[in-house]
This record gives structure tokens, sequence and C-alpha cells, in this order.
């Protein structure tokens, strides 16, 4: 058991790992969809490039839903329409008419009696108003609807809607039937009567109305038509026309949503699982062999997978929403993140990996994956220094515009025209671009649950305002300022080659914060010309010159300064000796234990560690050159690198011989410009 637990405790970072990578893989197959994915792929107006399709099954060609949305408008304007009547409402418009009627002309001097033929032709309007019916409301009808009028106990007959009348219209239809021989006082006193007393009793029954319609509407068939088995489908070279374009839609609908039983779902998730375990797979190699620092790194290749499963789910989502806002989705976070924290090479990896993933679940998947890895590959380009927030609102200009410009020649390839361009979609590119602006507070928030580093946290650590190294500059000025001496030669070395430059000067700035514990004990700092070195014996001595990295390393975890800066205060010196005290002690003491004047290292593990010791040593040992020449600092610059070479300091190190000999020309011609050297004359 204790055997057991000691191998698991050996290799408990890639059990980790294995575990992190088969979570990741089968979260990303849950979100994918669980069918089959049609082996073709076709569009209108294209060649079939396949060989010849024979259906491989019995099918029904399905209507598109253009055609279905048509049948259904036709439906919905032409279903019947019911109205509820009451009868009843009449007898008393024609009881209201008479009281009505008397009243309006019982002072007139032509006064005319109930039995009069204008009181006649009146109750002859209303008989006929009612003789169908009169609307509560004006319907938006045409007139042809057809309509059926409903009592309290059946359903009477059908008849158009034209035939109901309206309230509106009783001005007009009043004076219609008076005529032209009425005189035109006595058709306003008519109209008055006819405007207190008529009374709809005639409304729309929403309930009936809607029942009808939707059985109406559920009668409408989907399909048109069928295809049998075995039967051609279309030919190699053919160009796809509309009825070719909906038999192969239907053939795809059919053989992704309904032909697969028990047996074929397990096949389908087992071949997705391969498939997405076969990406991630190469994503891991490619860390293991490229970027050996992030893959021992536990929590970064967590965060890489985190990012990936991020991003497929945030697009699946919307897919499930609509799919039509795909593009909303900002992918280019993705690499603007994994450039901020690693490079952009691994960037650009991941990037492709998680668009190849999202081919299975979007639409017009070729077109969408071009898209992505342009836009991804423009990301990586333009984005700079990510710090400036000027680039990024470039940068993400850049992207929008080639986003827009992609879709645009894709359309113009599918359509053979600009009729019919969906302008929606920029909108959709320019909501994805704003939404890429999110980077910089998402950047911020990754740092605090991941613990990493970006370069906008570099700059601000790199301010000599910051509280620490304020605290520096008043009790150790002299560390202080070869600090900053250093920072610019790592910064310039960097430069030189390619490694980051931020990093190592923040590095060289902060590597020496340990010095504030003891200042007076360094050289930088005494100022009196009192060494308190000469009341010490050698060995206290190299141990208070040793212990300013243990105490850098416990103040910077005081201030939370990150593990990456902390890294530079861990290895400046590396293993070294701490040389003058060891000669001193070994003069007087030929048993010296050589440990207690050593470093306790590590060593440098990273290009930007390893410049920072050679600008170190360097700019620290310059200060004892007397009249310094060309010569000189050639020789001293070459005597003090080649000296940490064959030490080892520089084994770990990602580093060449190349690059180390380009730092040498660098610092040569960097000490050669502090010392303002001239041109040597002969005498």
């Amino acid at each position: 058991m204790n055997v057991f637990f000691n191998k698991w405790y050996k290799n408990h970072a890639l059990v980790y790992k294995i575990l992190l990578f088969i979570v990741t893989t089968l979260f990303i197959v849950y979100l994918f969809p669980k069918t089959g994915k049609f082996r073709y792929s076709f569009e209108k107006g294209k060649p079939w490039q396949s060989e010849n399709l024979y259906a491989p099954f019995n099918f029904a060609i399905k209507k598109s839903k253009a055609e279905i949305d048509a049948e259904k408008n036709e439906i919905k304007d032409r279903s019947l329409v019911y109205f509820e009547i009451n009868r009843e409402v009449k007898d008393e418009v024609l009881s209201d008419y008479l009281a009505r009627f008397n009243q309006v002309f019982k002072d007139s001097s032509n006064f005319i009696s109930e039995n009069s033929g204008l009181y006649k032709k009146g109750r002859t309007i209303i008989n006929n108003l009612y003789t169908v019916g009169v609307l509560d409301l004006d319907y938006s009808y045409a007139d042809d609807r057809p309509v059926k009028l409903a009592t309290a106990n059946k359903v009477e007959k059908e008849i158009q809607y034209g035939s109901l009348f309206e309230l509106s219209d009783l001005r007009t239809r009043v004076e219609s039937d008076m005529g032209n021989s009425t005189a035109i006082d006595v058709k306003k006193r008519m109209i008055s009567v006819f405007f207190d007393v008529i009374k709809p009793n005639t409304k729309l029954n929403k309930t009936l109305t809607e029942k009808a319609l939707e059985e109406e509407l559920s009668r409408i068939s989907l399909t048109r038509g069928r295809v049998e088995k075995d039967q051609l489908i279309i030919s190699k070279g053919q160009v796809i026309e509309e009825a070719q374009y909906d038999i192969l839609s239907s053939l795809k609908s059919e053989y992704e949503s309904q032909v697969w039983n028990s047996t074929n779902y397990n096949w389908v998730l087992i071949a997705y699982t391969l498939l997405v375990a076969l990406a991630l797979l190469m994503l891991l190699l490619f860390l293991s062999k490229y970027r050996k620092e992030v893959f021992l790194n536990n929590t970064k290749v967590t965060f890489i997978f985190f990012n990936i499963a991020l991003m497929i789910f945030l697009s699946t989502l919307v897919i499930n929403f609509n799919s039509q806002y795909i593009y909303v989705v900002p992918l280019c976070i993705l690499p603007l993140v994994l450039k901020a924290f690693f490079d952009a090479r691994l960037g650009l990896f991941t990037h492709v990996l998680t668009v190849l993933l999202l081919g299975f679940v979007v639409p017009n998947s070729y077109e969408y994956m071009f898209l992505q890895i342009i836009a991804g590959m423009v990301t990586i380009l333009t984005v700079s220094e990510l710090y400036k927030r000027a680039n990024l609102f470039i940068s993400v200009g850049q992207i929008t515009f080639i986003y827009i410009i992609a879709y645009f020649a894709f359309f113009v390839i599918h359509e053979g025209q600009l009729t019919g361009l969906k302008f929606e979609i920029f909108g959709m590119f320019i909501l994805s671009g704003l939404a890429t602006l999110f980077v910089q507070p998402l950047i911020y928030i990754y740092e605090k649950i991941f613990g990493l580093v970006s370069d906008v946290s570099l700059l601000e650590l790199s301010d000599t305002n910051t509280k620490l190294l304020k605290e520096l500059s008043n009790r150790a000025p002299g560390t202080f300022h070869h600090s900053l001496n250093v920072a610019n030669l790592a910064e310039a070395s960097a430069n030189e080659i390619g490694a980051n430059a931020m990093l190592v000067r923040v590095g060289a700035l902060y590597h020496d914060i340990g010095k504030m514990n003891n200042p007076t004990y360094f050289t930088e700092n005494q100022s009196t010309g009192i060494n308190p070195h000469d009341e010490l014996s050698s060995k206290e001595s190299a141990k208070i010159i040793i212990d300013h990295v243990l105490n850098g390393i416990e103040t910077a975890k005081k201030y939370n300064l990150p593990d990456r800066v902390i890294d530079f205060i861990r290895t400046h010196h590396g293993t070294s000796l701490v040389y003058y005290f060891y000669m001193k002690e070994k003069a007087t003491n030929e048993n010296v234990d050589i440990r207690d004047f050593t470093y306790p290292g590590p060593t440098p593990f990273s290009k930007e560690t390893a410049i920072l010791m050679m600008c170190d040593s360097v700019e620290a040992a310059s200060k004892s050159l007397k009249e310094p020449t060309s010569t000189k600092i050639n020789d001293f610059v070459e005597n003090i690198i080649n000296k940490q070479m064959e030490n080892g300091q520089f084994l770990n190190a990602d580093i060449t011989f190349k690059e180390i000999q380009a730092l040498k020309k660098v610092l040569k011609f960097k000490l050669a410009n502090i010392y303002h050297l001239r041109i040597e004359y002969p005498e």
C-alpha cells in the first residue's frame, strides 16, 4: 500500500493531467449534439463534388421554411372567422328609434308621425342593418374573408366579412339610403337619430376563431413527395438546383435526427470522444515538446483547458438559442488571453484547435472555421502590447474589419450577387468586436483566480512609485540605483534575443529587495566609508550576503508579488559562490566548508532569469573598473559570463550559445555608453 501511495505521490502531476484531460473531453462531448453528422457538404448553385449519390433509405422531401411559412400565411388569410351575434338588440334599437324619432321631429313645422314615410324609411334602414349584423369594432379582415355567425344556440350560415356593417360607415349608409329627394335638414336630423340609437350586436369570438385556425394549420403537410431507397439523388458534377438542394437538405436532416437507434447513438458518442481527445492530446504534446515549463505547471495547463471549454460552452449555448447569433461569441478573446499570459504561438495553436472542435456544432462549418482562424491570426499578429489600451482598440477594429471582409467574400461566392446581403451579420461582428474589449477585465480576473501574471500587471509593477520600490529607494538608495541600472541592461538584452523584456525588467527592479533588511552590509549603500563587515567573521558576513535572497523572497510574498517575479529573486545568484569572503576565510582556514559560502539556488531556468543573472553580475562588478577602456570592458564581460557558464549556471535555462554571444555584445555596448568611452588614439 505504501509503495502505491509513493508512486502516486511521485506521479501526482501526471495523474492530475490525465484526469483533467478526461474531464475536459467528456465535458466537451456532452456539449456536442448527440447525432450523426452528414458526411457531404453542399451548396446551392455549386457542382456536386462527390460521387453519384443514391438514397440510402426511404425518406420524405421536407418543405423549406419559406414554403411552410407561405402556406401558414395563406391559411391565416382565408381561415374561418367566428362572430357572436345578438338578435335581441334589433328590438331594443327599434324601440329607441321610435322614441328618439318623435323627440327630434315633434317640434318641426313639418311634424311627421310614426306612420309617415320618413319614419318607415328609417325603420327599413334599421332592419337592413340588423339583417346580417352590426360590428362592435372595425376588424381588418378582407371583404371576401369567410365568416360564420354564432348565436347562443347555433351556428348560422357562412357569409363574407364584407356583408357585416361597420359603425364607421353609418353616415355614408344613411345618406345613401335616404336618397337625394330628402331635404338636407331632415337628412341631418335622421343621421343624428341613427347615431343615437344604433348599437352593435356582433363581436369577434376569439376562442372559436383561434381553434379553427389551429385546426387548419395542423393539417399542413411538412413534406412534399418521397424518395425511395437506391433512387439516384444527384450525379457527380451536376449543379445543385433548387429541387436537388431540397432533397439533399431533407436527407441531411433525416440522417442527423431520425436514423439513430441506441447502438448508433453509442457509436456516435465514442467517435466524438475520440476526435475531441485527439485534439486535446495534440495540445498536450505541443506543450510537452515546445512549452515544457507550461506543461509542468498544472495550474497553467488547467487554465488553458478551462478557456477552451469555456469558449465551446458559450458557442454551444448560443447555437442552442439561435445559431444565427454564433458570430456574437467573441472567440478572439481566447488567443488574446493566452498571448497575454504565455506567447503568441501557444495562443494561435490553441485557438485553431478550439475552432476545429467547434466545427462539429456550428452551421456552415467551413465558412465559420475560415473566418475564425483568419481572425485569430490577425489577433496574434496585431496585438503586440496589450497593456496599451490604444493597441487593443486598434486591433479590435482590425479583427472586426477582417470578419466583415471575409463574410462579404463568402456571401458573393455563395450567391453570386450582392442582393440579399444580410447587414445584421455585420452588426454581430461589431458586437463581437466590442465584446472582445472585455479581455482587459477578464485578464485581471484570471490573474486573481489562477495566480498568473500578464503584461498589464507587469507594467503596473514596473512603476517605481509603487510602495515597495519607494521603500527600497528610501532604505537602500544604492541598491535601488543598482536595480534601475540592471533593469535597463536586462530590458535591452531581452529585446536583443526576443525574450520577455517587460518581465525581465520587473524582475530586475525587485531582485535585490532583500537587501532592505541590512542595507549597510552591501557596498552600494555604504556612503560613510564604514564597513560593518570589519567586525564580523567571513562566515557571518557571507551568511548576511546570502540571506538577502531569502529575505527578498519573504518580502516579495509579504507584498503579494507574483511567483514569476519571485523567481528572479530566487535565481539571480543561482548556486554561485560569495567569492570574496570565501577566499578571505580560506586564507586562515584550509578546512573551510564551501557550502557556507554558496547561494542556495536554484539556477536560472528561463531566458529571462539567465539574462538577469548576467546583467546583475556585470553591472555590480563594473563599479570596480578603474579607468575603463573598450578592451577592459570587453574582457571584463567575457570573463564574468564565461565563468558563470563554466559553473553550470545556465544549464537549466532555455538559452543557446548564440543568444549568450548576442547578450555579451549588448552588455559591452551598454557599458561603453555608461562610461562615455571614446576611441583610443595611439600615443
